[in-house]
């Protein structure tokens, strides 16, 4: 586990309200709106997707609030039909999850709230996923940044 700062950044961004299985259809098909109007506005992309979502289930059947970001570049002239967020610095307990999106939650999710809870850390109900290398929902390797942001 690793506490640090989040980068300020601005994205491009469209938020749903879903639940845990309906996330990999929604972000396919958000990811290739959100990258179809981020080259129609010439932006440059200045990061990895970023998923946020607030007060994340334990469970499959509970919806929650989920949003689907691209960090970009020049998204002050920015006029189109997304929202563009100003992410402002947090800080987080973070840890890395090396391996296929199937073990995210036993393997990544799951030892990084236990380290959490053997410390004096608040949670505030915010929790991203960071896509720092994405090879796909089958695939045997990625490498994706869990992130649950600290009370102040």
């Amino acid at each position: 586990m690793k506490i640090h700062p989040t980068e300020d950044m601005h994205v491009l961004s469209i938020a749903r309200r879903l639940t845990i299985p309906e996330v990999a259809s929604a972000a396919a098909e958000l990811s290739s709106e959100i990258e179809a109007e981020r080259q129609r506005a010439g932006l440059a992309a200045a990061g990895p997707w970023t998923f946020i979502a607030q007060n994340l289930p334990r469970d499959g059947k509970t919806a929650f609030d989920w949003r689907i970001c691209l960090p970009v570049a020049g998204a002050a002239a920015y006029d189109g039909p997304l929202e563009v967020l100003h992410l402002e610095p947090i800080m987080v307990a973070s840890a890395v999850h090396l391996g296929p999106v199937r073990t995210l939650f036993t393997q990544g999710y799951a030892p990084l709230l236990s380290d959490i809870g053997e410390t004096r850390h608040h949670l505030s109900g915010q929790s991203r996923e960071v896509y720092h290398d994405w090879r796909g929902g089958k695939a045997g390797y990625n490498r994706i940044e869990i992130q649950f942001e600290l009370s102040r």
